[in-house]
């Protein structure tokens, strides 16, 4: 975790990301403030909802609310808590009630507070804050009137008002759970059984209210309590139906506002449930729309079969391999540090070692690592053929591609593994490009990043230096490329893979000769 000091009173953060000012804007980051306040520490804003000792802070406060907002109405209806274990209730109350003290004196005032881009006093923030007024309401002790009623679970009703800690810590949880919409399941169904569970405390205190076993439509004190009223909620709130016929007025009304409940609750239940699982799977549907509508499309102007299932096993694989179709649409939602974070990731690695860019400007392979495309071809797909004008360099990023010729076209001269990079020459060249001088086809699934001439010409227009760097290395290697020309005519005329072209040219003058020698008694290319 990356620490930030900072002044004791004026607490501006040194973050690489809190530059700028958004109006209006406020949230909280995590951090800890020793002492009185005069020396703070806190996490970095880039970590905002990711600081995993807060967010298991926020799972202890939840568990806590969760203990009151469950046991309160089944202490209440459920004669659960007798004088015998009393103080095993007594004991885990106020436990519970530490967490909240604790939670307010020691965690919450030492969020930071960000407002248009400056971190203010964090104390005196969260004593201003809605918030601030309901924990405080939540601990108000009317466990006091314990000597007057006796001991009543309700007094402890104000402990359900922390419910802003619970929703704080599912949007804290979901940040950094991969797959949130596990959680939301679970969250969605846990709401639903706790509607059951009120249901049911309610009809065991009717039924205790008219007497246990008075009608056939009550509770008639037989098995176990707590499960068999947990039943008749299940079947009442979900409209199962074969319950009893209520016979007093007063079990005509709730069983009425159970079923009107019931209707609800399970609608938006469902309807919640049904959001949640779209949410989940929409890539996925968006994968089977687009491959349903390309196929429709060929279909309807009667591709052939053969190409029709090529098509097929792209979008196949495309998704398999990359959960995506286009990551371009995933990262373009990103600002553009983000993205070139992501592409310096990603891509840095293998563009660093091209002996093209080696001496360039930093920043300028930065901006020309978001301008890479990645593309998927199949196996026996044509990545670039010879007499083609090329126009972009290809970096592969999975698989394999080989580069072919001969009379047959069928010869291989090269296998390129992961990492390889070839076609770099087409970047550099003028008057329209450069022709291609093998072919190059994948060798089973290849995963390939592009980048463009015209992307890498927009970008050098920044970047003076390094243009005159690159124009250099291209008429320098240009006397090389015709000298290597002119030797293939004089070994039969064999196609000269680019490959060898760029391999050649990034060897020093002593060892390039001896490579071309090695080239010209045998005809073959030795890389």
């Amino acid at each position: 975790m990356k620490l930030v000091e900072r002044m004791p009173s004026v607490c501006k953060a040194v973050s690489k990301h809190s530059t700028g000012t958004v109006p209006a804007l406020s949230f909280e980051v995590w951090g800890w403030c020793l002492g009185d306040f005069s020396h703070c520490w806190g996490v970095d804003t880039a970590s905002l909802s990711l600081d995993l000792v807060y967010v298991l802070w926020l799972f202890f406060v939840t568990l806590a609310w969760n203990w009151n907002v469950w046991l309160i109405p089944m202490r209440w209806a459920f004669p659960y808590q007798t004088p015998s274990n009393i103080y095993l209730w007594l004991l885990a109350d106020y436990l519970c009630d530490l967490i909240y003290i604790l939670d307010i004196m020691v965690f919450q005032p030492r969020l930071q507070f960000v407002r248009s881009g400056d971190i203010v006093d964090m104390r005196k923030n969260y004593m201003k804050t809605f918030r601030f007024k309901m924990d405080v309401i939540s601990l108000v002790p009317l466990e006091l009137f314990y000597f007057k009623t006796g001991i009543n679970p309700l007094l402890r009703f104000p402990r359900l008002l922390k419910v802003m800690s619970f929703f704080e810590f599912n949007d804290r949880l979901e940040a950094i759970l991969t797959k949130a919409y596990v959680y939301r399941v679970i969250r969605t169904t846990s709401y639903l059984l706790y509607c059951l569970h009120c249901n049911a405390c309610l009809f065991y205190w009717i039924s205790a209210y008219e007497g246990l076993g008075s009608t056939k439509w009550v509770y008639d004190g037989k098995g176990n309590s707590y499960i068999r009223c947990y039943y008749f909620a299940v079947k009442t709130l979900i409209t199962i139906g074969g319950l009893p016929e209520p016979t007093t007025l007063f079990e005509i009304i709730f069983q009425l506002i159970n079923y009107f409940v019931g209707v609800f609750a399970f609608s938006i239940m469902i309807g919640q449930m049904r959001d949640v699982v779209g949410a989940a799977t929409s890539g996925q549907t968006y994968y089977r729309a687009c491959m349903d509508n390309t196929v429709k499309y060929m279909a309807s102007y009667r591709i052939p079969k053969d190409v029709q299932n090529r098509v097929k096993t792209w979008y196949n694989y495309t998704w398999q391999s990359q959960g995506m179709l286009d990551e371009q649409e995933l990262l373009v939602q990103l600002p553009d540090k983000m993205r070139l974070d992501i592409a310096v990731d990603v891509n840095y690695d293998i563009v660093s070692k091209v002996s093209l860019f080696q001496g360039c400007d930093r920043q300028m392979i930065f901006d020309m690592l978001k301008s890479l495309r990645s593309v998927v071809y199949l196996p026996g797909d044509y990545v670039c053929k010879k007499g083609e004008v090329g126009r972009e360099m290809y970096i592969i990023k999975a698989g394999e591609v080989q580069v072919v010729g001969g009379p047959d076209g069928k010869t291989v001269f090269v296998t390129l593994k992961s990492g390889s990079v070839f076609g770099e020459i087409s970047l550099l060249a003028v008057g329209g490009g450069n022709r291609r001088t093998a072919n190059v086809v994948a060798h089973g699934f290849a995963n390939l990043f592009i980048l463009d001439k015209k992307d890498l010409n927009e970008i050098l227009v920044h970047y003076p230096e390094s243009q005159k760097l690159l124009r250099k290395k291209a008429r320098y290697w240009g006397c090389w490329s015709g000298c290597l020309v002119r030797m293939r005519r004089r070994v039969g005329n064999l196609p000269l893979p680019s490959v060898l072209l760029a391999n050649v040219q990034s060897l020093d003058n002593k060892n390039r000769r001896a490579t071309i020698t090695n080239i010209l008694p045998t005809g073959h290319y030795k890389l």
